[in-house]
């Protein structure tokens, strides 16, 4: 199932642990506007696109559904957090792998 982009900005926040509110106020956009993207009745604005992706640390493209593609940004930590982070990734992957089998 192809999540639209209400659904990936809902599941980025909660994986995240924000709130609507929240995220609203990070991007200086009222509550209502966020609202609005879940309900379906509006879309974020190009700028807005742009400004939930950098806040996201993902893709225009992910937002938009358009890649499955999550990227983990990593400048900025130590070699030893890369190899914990990378050691998440394969421990996860594997898991995902036998619950799919």
């Amino acid at each position: 199932m192809v999540m639209d982009i209400s659904e990936r900005i809902r599941e980025l926040r909660e994986v995240i642990g924000i709130t609507q509110s929240n995220l609203a106020s990070a991007l200086n956009i009222s509550r209502s506007a966020v609202n609005a993207w879940k309900m379906g009745t509006s879309k974020p604005s190009i700028d807005t696109l742009v400004d939930l992706a950098d806040f996201f640390h993902v893709s225009t493209d992910y937002l938009l559904g358009r890649n499955e593609l999550q990227l983990i940004e990593i400048s900025g930590v130590s070699p030893e957090g890369v190899d914990i982070i990378l050691r998440l990734v394969h421990y996860f992957s594997a898991e995902n792998s036998k619950e799919n089998n």
